[in-house]
């Protein structure tokens, strides 16, 4: 996910695997990489809105993102 991510020049990017604090919820599996949070800054965001953020970013990932249960996207361009 962090190498697919960086093609968006990001001048901060943290991907949190967050799966452990869903155990037990509707998505989680054995072995986690079901529940991430991904905070990002990048200039690529610039003059675009918040769902056309999340669309580039979903774009970026591809077939990643139908194997995870919940992504939460805290994105900036600064």
């Amino acid at each position: 996910m962090t190498t697919r991510l960086a093609t968006l020049g990001p001048t901060r990017l943290e991907v949190l695997d967050e799966s452990e604090q869903h155990r037990g919820h509707g998505g989680w599996r054995e072995g986690g990489q079901t529940h991430f949070r991904v905070r990002m800054a990048s200039p690529r965001f610039e003059g675009m809105g918040r769902v056309a953020q999340h669309r580039l970013v979903h774009q970026t990932l591809g077939d990643i993102v139908p194997r995870i249960h919940a992504l939460a996207l805290e994105l900036s361009a600064k």
